[in-house]
């Protein structure tokens, strides 16, 4: 096949504006963010249920607190009752079983507010893992919600960016004729490159150097006769820094 060799050299800005495209379109599909977000996403239930858990950690013991403090005024009250009897009784036994059981709840009040300080200190402990819990997940939602918002902006940027490279595309490709265009593509379906200049008798497509039997093929060929990489099978373009 012949090309005349501004229309093959045009091939290397098809190959530079196909390059950024695949480089846009895969942001535009996998935006840099996009893993951090679904990690995210991901952590959020096992941070809400972990939240779940504290929370009720919290119930329960306010519930006991709740119960503890309602033991206490019954003791207390039974208490005041009965120092209010020992003060009207006149038989010393009424009076001696009236000071025994003010001795019991005496004990019994001293151990519902020893086991009151100790649920308050419970308590305490628990509010602030809950608050904790409540902030971690406050910043994995923030994150999610700032990183989703930069992914979208990058999306919108860069499908504006392969809009613009798709057009410059179809100029270059509308300057260089059919017949190299169907080439060019069809290499560039096979290894991915459709073309490549060959420089210092190297392949700068797949980087290969060239072997003395392929560069002397290549002295041998005309300025326009279309050529490719024995390696790759792209087209390679020639110039003054091809080492030929």
């Amino acid at each position: 096949m012949n090309a005349a060799p501004a229309d093959q050299l045009r091939l290397l800005d098809l190959a530079d504006l196909d390059e950024r495209l695949r480089q846009a379109d895969h942001v535009r599909r996998n935006p840099p963010q996009a893993a951090r977000v679904k990690e995210l996403l991901e952590s959020r239930p096992a941070l809400s249920h972990e939240l779940g858990q504290r929370q009720s950690a919290v119930d329960d013991l306010r519930a006991e607190q709740d119960r503890i403090e309602s033991d206490v005024k019954v003791v207390q009250a039974r208490r005041d009752r009965d120092t209010a009897l020992l003060q009207t009784v006149s038989s010393p036994k009424d009076a001696a079983g009236l000071e025994h059981e003010l001795a019991s709840l005496s004990r019994r009040q001293r151990e519902l507010e020893d086991g009151q300080l100790e649920v308050m200190e419970r308590l305490e402990d628990a509010e602030r893992a809950v608050v904790e819990q409540e902030a971690l997940l406050g910043e994995t939602n923030a994150e999610g919600s700032r990183l989703s918002a930069e992914a979208k902006q990058l999306v919108a940027e860069t499908t504006v960016r392969f809009d613009e490279l798709t057009r410059d595309r179809a100029a270059v490709a509308s300057s260089v004729g059919a017949d190299l265009i169907a080439q060019y593509d069809r290499s560039a379906a096979r290894s991915g490159i459709g073309a490549a200049l060959l420089r210092a008798r190297t392949c700068s497509g797949c980087h290969m150097v060239l072997s003395g039997t392929d560069l002397g093929d290549l002295r041998q060929a005309r300025p326009d006769d279309v050529v490719t990489c024995p390696e790759c099978g792209c087209i390679l373009v020639r110039d003054g820094e091809s080492g030929l």
